[in-house]
C-alpha cells in the first residue's frame, strides 16, 4: 500500500540542495516519486516516515513529519533493501553550496581596467534586489551573477556604476561575443599604441640628443607644434583613459584610468604652460614632458594589447569545450534526413549519427549499433561499442557505425554544457586570498592620489630647485607607477589558467575555494567499495552445509536482494542468473548487519558474521572459511534459513587497474592514505595491503563516516575524501574537499566539489597537484604585484635622491607599470603547460 508522507525539511539553500535530497529519496527502492522544494518534501511510496528522514539526514539535511497522508489507490512492490548499512545518497562538497547552475546569469562587463572597477561592480550588482552572489572577473571581463534577478535590472545597475553592461546566456553566443570584443581590443590598442609610440620615441630621442627637453627662445615654436600634435595623440590614442576617469569621477570613484588620466594630464598642462607663459618660469625649470605623455599612452596601450593576448591563451582549455559540440544535427523525418542547427533540437527528435560524427546532444539509442570514442568525458582510451537501449553523450565522437537516436537532454542541459558552465563558474570564483586583494584594490587608487599629494607637496616646499620640476616629476611618477593592473589580475589570471588546466586532465573544480583548500590537504580519504575498487563484485566463491543445494542457497539469497541497487546484492543476483526467484514478505533492513524477511515459508537472514552472531546462529561450521576469505580480500556473507547456517558468498570487489600506481604518485608527494569503509576489518585490511594504504577504518556506517573524517580534523590533519559519489555525502560534506568519482554522472557533476570525469584515481593525484600548482602561481603573482607597488611608489616618490641624484622617469614609470600587468598573465599561463608528476 502506498502513501504520501509530508516532510519539514532544514538546511536546504538551493537547487543543488533540493536536487541532491530528491536524488537521494527517489533512490530507495521504497519510494516512487520525491517532489522537493528548498522547505518541504512530498514522497509517495512505501517507506516509512522515519526511514525517509533517516534518508535525508544521510544526505546532510534535516528533516520532520509534516503532514503525513495516505494513498489507498497507489501500490508498490515490496521494497528491497541493501545487504550492508551504507545506503544510496549523494555526493556533496557542502550541504548549502550556493544554487549557481540553476540560476545564475553571465555578463560581459565593458569599461573595467582595474581591480578597483571589479569592487564598483560587484556592489553594484549585489544591490541589486534578487542577487544572492555576484563574482566579477577582471580577466575576462565578466561577471556572473546568481538569483533572481532580471538580466534587465542587472545591466541597469553596471550602467549606473559608470560601466556597460551585455547578459549572455547562450555559451556559443558569449564565446563568439567575447572573440568578436577581445579582438576589436587587440586591434584598437595595436594602433593605438603604435600611434603614440610613433610620436612620442622620436621626440624623445630628439629631445635627448638636441634640445635635452628644454624650452628655449629659439624652439618655442617647434615645441608648441609638438604640444598641439602631443594633445591630439593624447586624444586619439588615449581618449578612452580620460573618458572612463570622467565617468568615474561623475560616479564620485577612481580607478586606474584615473591614475593615467592624472599622471599624463599633470605632464601635458606642466609642459603647454611653460610653453605658452615661460617668464613665469625660470630658465632651470622649463624642462618639457611632452614625449612622456605619449610614451605612457603608447606603452601602457601596448601593455593592453600584450596582456589581451595572453588571456585569450589562458582561455584556450574552454575554448577546446567548447568545440567538441558540432554546429548542425542530422534530423530524421517522414521526408527524409536534414541538417538543422544545434541550437533547433528538441527533445524526442530522432537524430542520425554516422562514422565521424560528434553526438551533438545527450540522448538514448533507438536503432543501430556503434563504437564511441568517450575519451572526452570518461578518459577511457579504447572505442565503446553501443547499441539499441545505450545511453549516448554531446562531444563524444563515432569511431564506426551508425545509429538512430533519441534527443534528451539538449541544449544546457547535457552533460558536456553542465561541465562548460562548471568550468565557466570556478573560472569566475575568487578564493579567500583573492577577495583580500579586491579588498586592498578598492582603497588602492584613492591612497595612490593621496600619496602622490603629499609626495609632490614635500618636494615643492623642501626639495632642491627648480622646486615646480621636481613636484610634477614626482606626481607623475608615483600616479603612473602605482596603477593597480597587476594586483586586480593576479588572482582570476590563476584561476582561469588553474581551472582549464585541471579540466584537460578530467577533473572538474566547483570553484576557487575548493582550489585553495585543495592545496593544504596532507591526508587523503578512500571510499573503497567503487573508488579504490572497480565498483563490480562478484560472487567468487559459495560453501553450503548441511547437503544445501548451491543453486538453492543462491535463489533465496538473490530473492531478498532482488530489488536493491548496493553492488555487494547485485553480485548475489546476478549470479543467481535466470532462476526463477521466490516472492519475500516481512522484508527488514538491519543496519549494519544485513536483511532480513520471508519466503516460501522460511525465515531468512542474509548478512555479515555479526548478524548471525547477534540472532544465535550457530556458525562455527564456516568460521574459519569467513576468516580465510576476509583475509584474502573477499567479502563473506552468511546465509541462514529457519535459524540454520546453510550457505557462505565471497564477493570480490578486484582494485582498479591503475589504483596502487595512482595511491603510490600520492605517497611520493607526502600525503597520507586512509581508507574508510563499511566493510569488515579483515577484507579491508586484506585490500589495504594490496594497495599501499597507510591506514584502515573499516565497519564505519554512513553517518560514522562523518564522524571519522572529523576525528582526523581534530588530530590536525586537513582532509580530501574520495568517494564514488553514490554513498559518501555525510563524510564528502565533512571534508576539506570532498573529490567524486563522478565518471560524468549528472549528480556527481553538479554538487562534488571536485569532480573525476575519468574512472582513474591518478585524477586525484592530478587534481591535488594542480591545486597546489594553482594556489602557488596565485601568490607569486600576488607577491610579484604586492612588491612592484611597494617599491615602485617609494621609487617613484624619490627614496632613492640622496643615492643616485637623479628621479625615476615618469615614461620609465609607464613601462613598468604595463611590465608589472604582461608579467602576471604570462606567470599564470605558465598553468597551462603544467604537468604533474607520472
Amino acid at each position: 500500500m502506498s502513501q504520501v508522507i509530508d516532510l519539514k525539511l532544514d538546511g536546504l539553500s538551493c537547487g543543488h540542495c533540493v536536487k541532491r535530497v530528491k536524488e537521494s529519496l527517489e533512490q530507495r527502492a521504497d519510494v516512487e516519486s520525491a517532489d522537493v522544494t528548498v522547505t518541504s518534501a512530498r514522497v509517495t511510496g512505501s517507506a516509512s516516515a522515519s526511514d525517509l528522514i533517516e534518508t535525508v539526514k544521510q544526505a546532510g539535511y534535516g528533516a520532520e513529519l509534516s503532514h503525513p497522508k495516505t494513498n489507498p489507490l497507489a501500490e508498490s512492490d515490496t521494497p528491497s533493501e541493501e545487504l550492508t548499512a551504507e545506503p544510496q545518497s549523494l555526493p556533496t562538497a557542502a550541504p548549502a553550496a550556493s544554487d549557481e547552475g540553476d540560476n545564475s546569469l553571465q555578463l560581459l562587463i565593458n569599461g573595467m581596467s582595474c581591480a578597483s572597477c571589479v569592487g564598483r561592480v560587484q556592489t553594484a550588482l549585489q544591490n541589486v534586489p534578487g542577487v544572492s552572489q555576484a563574482r566579477v572577473n577582471l580577466a575576462e571581463r565578466s561577471a556572473l551573477v546568481m538569483g533572481s534577478a532580471s538580466p534587465e535590472a542587472l545591466v541597469k545597475a553596471v550602467e549606473a556604476a559608470g560601466y556597460g553592461a551585455e547578459a549572455i546566456e547562450d555559451e556559443q553566443l558569449r564565446r563568439q561575443r567575447q572573440q568578436e570584443t577581445a579582438l576589436a581590443a587587440v586591434k584598437r590598442f595595436r594602433w593605438q599604441a603604435i600611434l603614440a609610440l610613433a610620436v612620442g620615441v622620436p621626440v624623445m630621442i630628439w629631445g635627448m640628443i638636441g634640445d635635452n627637453m628644454m624650452l628655449t627662445e629659439h624652439n618655442r615654436s617647434l615645441w608648441l607644434t609638438i604640444g598641439i600634435i602631443t594633445l591630439a595623440v593624447m586624444v586619439i590614442a588615449g581618449g578612452h583613459f580620460y573618458r572612463s576617469a570622467l565617468k568615474s569621477l561623475r560616479n564620485g570613484t577612481a580607478t586606474m584610468d584615473t591614475l593615467v588620466a592624472l599622471g599624463t594630464a599633470a605632464a601635458w598642462l606642466y609642459s603647454i604652460t611653460v610653453n605658452i607663459w615661460p617668464q613665469h618660469f625660470p630658465p632651470e625649470a622649463r624642462h618639457l614632458y611632452y614625449e612622456a605623455s605619449t610614451m605612457i599612452i603608447g606603452l601602457i596601450n601596448l601593455g593592453h594589447m600584450l596582456e589581451q593576448r595572453a588571456r585569450q591563451r589562458s582561455s584556450k582549455a574552454l575554448e577546446r569545450l567548447l568545440d567538441l559540440a558540432p554546429a548542425t544535427a542530422r534530423l530524421v523525418t517522414d521526408d527524409g534526413e536534414k541538417e538543422i542547427p544545434l541550437a533547433q533540437v528538441e527533445p524526442g527528435m530522432i537524430l542520425r549519427l554516422a562514422t565521424g560524427d560528434r553526438v551533438p546532444v545527450d540522448g538514448t539509442i533507438t536503432q543501430g549499433d556503434a563504437w564511441f570514442d568517450e575519451a572526452m568525458l570518461t578518459g577511457e582510451p579504447v572505442p565503446q561499442q553501443k547499441t539499441t537501449d545505450d545511453p549516448v553523450h554531446a562531444g563524444t565522437v563515432v569511431q564506426d557505425g551508425s545509429v538512430l537516436f533519441s534527443a534528451q537532454a539538449v541544449g544546457q542541459h547535457t552533460t558536456l554544457s553542465r561541465i562548460i558552465r562548471m568550468v565557466r563558474e570556478a573560472q569566475s570564483s575568487k578564493p579567500e586570498i583573492g577577495q583580500m586583494a579586491d579588498k586592498i584594490a578598492s582603497v588602492f587608487v584613492p591612497v595612490v592620489v593621496a600619496i602622490a599629494l603629499i609626495s609632490a607637496g614635500i618636494w615643492y616646499f623642501f626639495g632642491p630647485a627648480p622646486q615646480i620640476v621636481y613636484t610634477m616629476v614626482i606626481a607623475t611618477t608615483v600616479l603612473i607607477i602605482a596603477c593597480p593592473c597587476a594586483l586586480g589580475l593576479a588572482t582570476p589570471m590563476s584561476i582561469i589558467s588553474g581551472v582549464g588546466r585541471a579540466a584537460e586532465f578530467g577533473v572538474l573544480v566547483r570553484d576557487a575555494d575548493a582550489l585553495e583548500r585543495a592545496s593544504s590537504v596532507d591526508t587523503v580519504v578512500f571510499d573503497k567499495t567503487g573508488t579504490l575498487t572497480e565498483g563490480k563484485p562478484t560472487v567468487v566463491a559459495v560453501e553450503t552445509v548441511e547437503n544445501t543445494d548451491r543453486d538453492d542457497a543462491l535463489r533465496l539469497a538473490a530473492a531478498l536482494e532482488q530489488g536493491s541497487s548496493h553492488p555487494l546484492a547485485k553480485a548475489i543476483v546476478d549470479n543467481a542468473g535466470q532462476a526463477r526467484l521466490p516472492q519475500v514478505e516481512a522484508f527488514r533492513t538491519l543496519r549494519g548487519l544485513g536483511v532480513s524477511g520471508t519466503a516460501q515459508g522460511h525465515t531468512l537472514l542474509l548478512g555479515n558474521l555479526a548478524l548471525m552472531k547477534e540472532q544465535h546462529i550457530e556458525t562455527a561450521a564456516l568460521e574459519a572459511q569467513v576468516e580465510r576469505w576476509a583475509s584474502e580480500g573477499a567479502t563473506p556473507v552468511l546465509l541462514a534459513v529457519d535459524g540454520k547456517l546453510v550457505a557462505l558468498f565471497a564477493i570480490r570487489d578486484s582494485l582498479r587497474a591503475d589504483s596502487v600506481q595512482a595511491l603510490e604518485r600520492l605517497h611520493q608527494a607526502g600525503y597520507r592514505l586512509v581508507m574508510l569503509t563499511g566493510d569488515n576489518a579483515v577484507t579491508a585490511r586484506a585490500i589495504a595491503r594490496e594497495a599501499g594504504i597507510d591506514q584502515v577504518i573499516a565497519g564505519v556506517l554512513p553517518d560514522g563516516k562523518a564522524q571519522a573524517i572529523k576525528d582526523l580534523q581534530q588530530q590536525g590533519h586537513k582532509v580530501a575524501m574520495v568517494g564514488d559519489g553514490i554513498n559518501d555525502a555525510p563524510a564528502l560534506a565533512q571534508a576539506e574537499v570532498g573529490i567524486a568519482m563522478g565518471g560524468g554522472s549528472d549528480v556527481a557533476i553538479e554538487t562534488a566539489a571536485m569532480t573525476l570525469m575519468r574512472h582513474s584515481l591518478n585524477g586525484v593525484a592530478d587534481g591535488l597537484a594542480i591545486s597546489r600548482a594553482t594556489l602557488r602561481n596565485m601568490k607569486q603573482n600576488l607577491a610579484g604585484a604586492f612588491v612592484y607597488n611597494s617599491l615602485g611608489i617609494p621609487i617613484a616618490a624619490g627614496i632613492l635622491w640622496p643615492v643616485t641624484g637623479t628621479l625615476l622617469n615618469p615614461v620609465v614609470a609607464g613601462a613598468a607599470m604595463a611590465l608589472s600587468s604582461i608579467t602576471v598573465v604570462s606567470n599564470a599561463n605558465r598553468l597551462l603547460r603544467f604537468k604533474p608528476k607520472a
